[in-house]
């Protein structure tokens, strides 16, 4: 099967240079319920999720946080989030809906699942997985991850292509 990937740096970084995401910040959550399972390091959040990072706000359904065994300063290491369930990420000036994300907090990684759609301004790009690399504000669609839901509930493979629109500055006459 053939995989087309695209960069997209400009979506993901303003002209004037992207501000580096803050991964250090403390996250701060709200849900409907929050389950802590101590013995394998992760806590579940359920209903209406909603994670805020410095300028990053991530929603879900569902959240599962992976800690590490160590504790700092009272509170234990946050290692991965992994969102399901209308995953929605909110950084400035840009926006990247998916049906599952995993954020790997060592490798300042956030990757989306399932009809995923980048937008920035009028820009919009659609594939079936998008990575995200905090760091340096680059992001990579690829058409032919797996893509959204069927109708039976179960996910379907994209058509390995790669969408979108861009936005074409008016010209003057």
């Amino acid at each position: 099967m053939r995989r087309l990937v695209l960069l997209v740096p400009l979506l993901l970084a303003s002209a004037a240079g992207a501000q580096r995401h803050n991964s250090d910040a403390p996250i701060n959550f709200a849900a409907g319920a929050i389950e802590l399972q101590d013995r394998a390091n992760r806590a579940v959040l359920s209903g209406d999720v909603r994670v805020q990072q410095a300028d990053m706000t991530l929603t879900a359904e569902r959240l599962t946080v992976a800690y590490t065994g160590q504790v700092l300063d009272g509170s234990p290491q946050v290692s991965r989030l992994d969102a399901a369930g209308g995953v929605l990420v909110r950084r400035p000036e840009q926006t990247a809906r998916g049906n599952y994300a995993v954020y790997d907090l060592n490798r300042r990684l956030i990757t989306m699942v399932g009809d995923v759609t980048l937008t920035q301004g009028s820009n919009t790009v659609n594939g079936g997985r998008l990575t995200i690399n905090l760091d340096t504000g680059r992001a990579v669609i690829d058409g032919s991850a797996v893509g959204g839901s069927s109708a039976a509930g179960g996910v379907r493979q994209q058509g390995g292509r790669v969408t979108g629109t861009f936005s074409v500055p008016k010209r003057q006459q």
